[in-house]
């Protein structure tokens, strides 16, 4: 088993964290990281569970420690939930101390040294840990995409046979995206926000990079435009996106591509079994309530694809679009050896 630990280990994503490795397989859970005034005491003492899973009580007991890496010696590598203004230093500081950091944060996503991820769409690009390695950094960093870029990156996989070359979307995001604080009821309920701070300009340019090749040592953007408008409704969880792109193949073509696709990549224990639920019949489909769960959260749905190109996504954007992501990120580093 491999020691891990959880940077934020009381938030919305670090409680997602803690979900999905307190009975991972390859992964020990040994380490909860959270803020001075929690250092000490036991994690079940401290954390305001608020997930609709049971808390799982063998981490009850479970000290939480301040989060650097003097206090998280013994791990090989942290899961980062912190917010973006910490996770700056802090994740860098783990890397140099030799701790492989697989981080949500949005803070080293660009950075050209390193990997911004999803398994399924970019394993090969994981090669950027040797140019992190080769600049003398005794740890690495690895980052998942924003959670909207996920979703859209997953449902765009299985098309991009087809050379577009503009993709347009209007997403309708869930209120747990803004974390447990982040959306007043008043302000949500009966009401839908036009605005997401940040979040159309990181869709517009880590979907660029994703999709993008690696050269040499470094990452040639995708060569297509991407314009994104952003929006948050008053669902619990489940991010879902009304695409646009400009393919001119028969629609046909593309649905038999959304029904033979087989990610590049096989054997990780949080990998769904479809990476990407085609609804071929149904038209209504995907919904957030419905369809959210689907390959424990792991699995984006995709479902009315016409002509023009228009399709809908969706995917549970706190499992498939932020923990869950980053886990996945960890057993394919561990697969590739790169531990």
């Amino acid at each position: 088993m491999i020691n891990v630990g959880i940077l934020g280990a009381t938030g919305a994503v670090g409680q997602r964290f803690v979900e999905q490795l307190a009975n991972h397989p390859w992964f020990n859970l040994s380490a909860l990281g959270a803020s001075e005034r929690s250092a000490g005491k036991p994690y079940g003492s401290i954390v305001k569970w608020r997930l609709e899973t049971p808390f799982p009580e063998k981490i009850a007991k479970l000290k939480v420690v301040p989060t650097s890496p003097k206090a998280m010696k013994n791990v090989d590598l942290v899961f980062s939930a912190l917010p973006a203004e910490i996770a700056t230093d802090v994740e860098k500081e783990f890397a140099d101390a030799g701790i492989a950091v697989f981080s949500n944060a949005s803070s080293h996503r660009m950075y050209p040294d390193i990997p911004l991820v999803i398994p399924e769409v970019n394993p090969e690009h994981l090669g950027l840990i040797d140019v992190q390695k080769d600049a003398g950094r005794d740890g690495f960093i690895v980052t998942n995409p924003n959670c909207s870029t996920i979703m859209m990156c997953c449902a765009l996989a299985p098309l991009r046979q087809f050379k577009f070359t503009d993709v347009r979307v209007a997403t309708m995001q869930a209120i747990s995206g803004a974390g447990f604080e982040g959306v007043a009821a008043m302000a949500i309920y009966d009401n839908v926000i036009p605005y997401i701070g940040k979040e159309e300009e990181k869709m517009e340019s880590e979907t660029l990079k994703i999709m993008g090749t690696l050269k040499g040592k470094k990452i040639a953007n995708a060569p297509f435009k991407i314009s994104a408008s952003c929006h948050r409704v008053p669902v619990i969880d489940g991010h879902t996106m009304a695409v646009w792109i400009d393919i001119k193949e028969p629609v046909d073509k593309l649905k038999k591509a959304f029904r033979d696709y087989k990610p590049p990549i096989k054997g990780l224990p949080t990998q769904p079994a479809e990476s990407v639920h085609f609804f071929d019949e149904e038209v209504d489909r995907p919904q957030p309530r419905l369809d959210r769960m689907r390959g424990n959260g792991m699995t984006v749905s995709v479902g009315r694809v016409r002509e023009g190109v228009r399709f809908m996504a969706m995917g549970h954007n706190t499992i498939r679009g932020a923990a869950g992501a980053s886990v996945l990120n960890a057993e394919l580093v561990v697969k590739k050896k790169y531990l």
